[in-house]
Order: C-alpha cells, then structure tokens, then sequence
C-alpha cells in the first residue's frame, strides 16, 4: 500500500508554491478565489492555517477539542510572503506525521470526532490541493496535481465517493468544484475519517479503501499484525468493503474493522457488518480472530463494543450472527456477547441480540 504520510504532504505544498509563487508578482490577489467569498490571499492564508492545526492537533493530541492557537500573516507583505508560511507550515505537518505513532489519534470533529496521522495527513493534502486550484481558478492560471496524491485523499477520507476514471476531477466534483457525466452536483459534503470504537483491551478501527484494497492483494493494510495474520477471511471480507467502494455503495461505519490490541499495537482479527441495516433495523455481524489470539476472551470484547455501538443508533433495531453448527468456540463468543440462538438451517446456528 502507498504510504500517507509526510513524503505526499511536502509533494503537494511544493507543488502547488511552485504554481502559485510564479504568478506571486504579477497578479492582483485581492480578488475572489474560484467559486469562494474570500479572497485569492485570505484562501492561500487559510491553507497555512489548516497545516498548522493539523500539525498543532497530531502533536498534542487533544481528544475533544482543537489546540487553541492560530497563525497570523498580518505581517506578510506579499504573496511570496504568505508562501512561505504555507511552506513552513506545511514542513511542520510532514514532521508531526512522520513522528506520531501509528496508533496515536487526536480531535477532528468529522464524522467520528477524531482521526490519525493518516487522516491528518489526508486532510492537509486535500486542504492544499483545493484551496490552490481555488486561487489558481481566482488568478486564471493552470493547476492539476498529481492523480496518485488525489486518490490517496480519495481513498482515505472519501470512502463514500465512487471513484471516477480521473481521480483529480473526482475529487474536485466530491467537493463541489466540478462536473462528472452522470452524477449530480455536489452543494453539501464533508470528508469521512475511518470510525474507531473503543473496548477495554482492543480498539476495533475501520478500515479505509486503501487498507482494504491492500488486504486484498495479500498486504498488511498498514497494521501491524501478529505472527500468521492476516487471515483469508479478513482478507476476503476486505475484498467485499473494495468491490462496495468501487461501485459507490460502501458506508464505512458498516463495513470492516481491525481489531487492535492496545498493548502492543498489533492487529488480532477483523470484525463488520454484511451491510448496512435494511428496511427492518436489522444488521448480520461476521468476525474472525486470528489463531494466536483465540482463547483469551477478545473476540466476545470486540462483539459487545460493536453491537453496543450498533444498537445505539436510530437505525438499528436487531443484529444478527450465523454460526457454523461445528464452530462450538464462536458459539461462545456470541453467546457471550448477549446473541440468543434463534433458528438453524441444515450448516448453522442463528442467533440474534434486539435493542433493550
């Protein structure tokens, strides 16, 4: 899997000050930005901004709120001045990327009120991509950043969105820039940073496209896994999130998650729903637990925290698991977790678990 971290973040801050910096002297920045209020140098003020809270919020690590500072370019003479925060501001996001741990989270209020070094650094790179074709659109000059940086911030905070044949235009239409044949304009949207849920001894973490895309051709999704993981049913269901993704159906919340021991930081196993709900409220549950890991009591901690998740939401009424009628281990663990055996067919067990 291509990394995400500080080697894309400097690749898109030196691209875009390099087309930007050319049209620095001989072009009237006061005027609007593309399709935004603010102005061609408030926008390329705001981009410093964004660098520079992201690298504040994955050095602290505040878990409910943004660090309190900002940056201030009342005393940028010029363009190239304001540049050049947008160059150091961007450096700083690139180091506190490289150096936070891979489990390391902090706040970021969407959807789930956090994200990780990769979502920062996704969000940065998204920051600086748009907001510099929004100057270059107020400026009238050309700018086209690289695809694969593109799909990178596609595949890591916008798994909702189908991808396209042009990851650029995709994303300038995801958020509202632009047209794409066959789909409808985009007025409201908001980036998706992968949902954690947390248990005592796990945190089960929802797995981007690019993980899952990875898992599938036999990599490691970015986690760090105990000896003999992944398996082939995490890998399998990872192919199931890919397929969702490609045809513009995947809704992250109810697609794969990792669990990870918080001891250590390695991956033990995979647990998600078939689905999003249906009509009716109801979800189907799957899971498997590396060999390694079995016995110890973490497959029953991941199901409750998932199904406590689940059931909290509006839309969600019931929650369904098939056993296998020989798998007597896995019957345990839903048992466990509260599921009542419910019916059986000729190869499994049904079980169920309803809101209180």
């Amino acid at each position: 899997m291509r990394d995400m971290g500080g080697q894309q973040i400097e690749e898109a801050v030196t691209g875009s000050v390099a087309v930007l910096r050319a049209a620095a002297g001989e072009r009237d920045w006061g005027v609007k930005a593309g399709r935004l209020e603010w102005s061609c140098r408030r926008t390329a003020e705001h981009i410093a901004s964004d660098l520079i809270a992201y690298a504040g919020q994955l050095a602290g690590r505040p878990t409910d709120r943004y660090v309190p500072f900002r940056i201030d370019c009342a005393e940028c003479e010029s363009p190239d001045d304001v540049l050049d925060v947008i160059e150091a501001t961007g450096a700083l996001l690139a180091a506190a990327v490289r150096t936070a741990p891979r489990e390391a989270r902090a706040f970021h209020p969407y959807p789930f009120r956090s994200a990780n070094r990769e979502g920062f650094a996704a969000m940065g790179i998204a920051e600086v991509l748009l907001h510099t074709h929004d100057i270059a659109e107020g400026l009238g000059i050309a700018y086209e950043p690289p695809a694969d940086l593109c799909e990178d911030v596609l595949t890591r905070i916008f798994p909702h969105v189908q991808p396209g044949p042009d990851h650029w235009r995709t994303l300038l239409w995801a958020t509202g820039r632009g047209e794409l044949p066959g789909r409808p304009p985009v007025t409201e949207w908001r980036w998706n940073n992968n949902l954690v849920i947390p248990a005592e001894r796990l945190t089960l973490q929802g797995i981007t496209p690019a993980a899952a895309a990875d898992l599938q051709i036999g990599g490691t999704g970015g986690f760090e896994w105990i000896e003999g993981g992944p398996c082939g049913n995490t890998r399998f269901s990872a192919g199931i999130v890919t397929k969702a993704y490609e045809a513009g159906a995947h809704r992250p919340e109810w697609g794969v998650f990792v669990l990870v021991r918080r001891e250590d930081g390695r991956a033990i196993g995979g647990m998600g729903f078939h689905g999003v709900p249906d009509d009716e409220g109801r979800a189907e549950v799957g899971y498997d637990l590396e060999e390694a890991a079995r016995g110890n009591g973490y497959a029953t901690e991941a199901l409750r925290a998932l199904s406590a998740w689940a059931l909290a939401r509006d839309d969600v009424k019931l929650l369904c698991a098939k056993v296998d009628h020989a798998n007597t281990p896995s019957q345990g663990v839903v048992s466990r977790a509260g599921f009542i055996r419910v019916g059986e067919d000729a190869e499994q067990y049904v079980y169920e678990l309803r809101r209180s």
